[in-house]
């Protein structure tokens, strides 16, 4: 593959994984984390891993974003910041 679009998809993965990491909002956090997994299933399948990147896409972009915002709706907001 073009290595632009490589690093490209690289840095976009660096920036959603500083932005998880450094967002206040439970759902933000938990949606960024969604793309951030994402984007390592799209890393995984161009470098020819397909398992992994279906693995990464099923568990990670899927089944555990499902679980975050389920649990962050379960949570009530006490926080007054």
């Amino acid at each position: 593959m073009i290595w632009q679009i490589d690093l490209a998809v690289l840095i976009l993965v660096v920036v959603c994984a500083v932005g998880a990491l450094a967002v206040k909002d439970l759902m933000s956090a938990a949606i960024l984390f969604g793309a951030y997994s994402f984007l390592m299933c799209i890393l995984w399948a161009v470098m020819g891993a397909v398992d992994v990147a279906f693995t990464e896409a099923s568990v990670g972009a899927g089944v555990s974003t499902v679980f975050f915002v389920a649990a962050v709706f379960r949570t009530s907001r006490r926080s007054k910041d």
